[in-house]
């Protein structure tokens, strides 16, 4: 295979692992059963002028399945941190008691777990839109070439199987998300 195609398959192998990558975060951010220190990830919170995710001026730890402390630095932090939170807008009603921020997680009614289940079908579909047009463009990208056509085809069948792992590779991240959101 010339260094071109060989390139092209290589880009293209790479965007679809980011497609992967960004799937994940997206499912660490659909909250499942029990607390985790990540779902408060994404909180940023005002720290000296700037914004500043929350584990770098707080320790995130869970007490128990359904309960989630923030204990900041800087006690003076308390009270953006908790306004951080609720902009936020995770559904978590966080509690300060002047020392540490607590947020019990409820626990997901069957209602809830659809509707998150929807929602993680909805990030695995974008992830697989994502794989096809890498694919796509990766297809274009062959054409071009100046490349025998034996070269162009052997290079997009490779092209192919890696859209076929790494559209599987979706549908096995999403089953296994679902029957976690599922898991009472």
């Amino acid at each position: 295979m010339n260094e071109e195609l060989e390139f092209i398959v290589d880009s293209t192998k790479e965007l679809m692992q980011n497609a992967i990558l960004h799937l994940a975060d997206e499912f660490r951010n659909i909250r499942a059963s029990k607390a985790t220190p990540s779902m408060l990830g994404g909180v940023t919170v005002e720290y000296y002028g700037s914004q500043t995710p929350l584990t770098q001026v707080a320790n995130v730890s869970t007490l128990d399945a359904h309960t989630i402390t923030v204990q900041p630095w800087e006690k003076h932090l308390l009270h953006d941190i908790e306004k951080a939170i609720m902009i936020a807008n995770l559904g978590f009603n966080p509690m300060n008691n002047g020392e540490v921020i607590i947020i019990n997680v409820p626990i997901l009614t069957e209602e809830r777990r659809k509707e998150l289940s929807k929602q993680a079908k909805s990030e695995a579909e974008k992830a697989k839109v994502s794989i096809r047009n890498s694919r796509k463009d990766a297809m274009n990208e062959i054409k071009k070439t100046e490349a025998s056509e034996d070269m162009q085809g052997n290079t997009e069948i490779d092209v192919q199987k890696l859209t076929d792992k790494y559209i599987a590779e979706v549908d096995e991240i999403y089953k296994i998300k679902d029957v976690e959101i599922m898991k009472v």
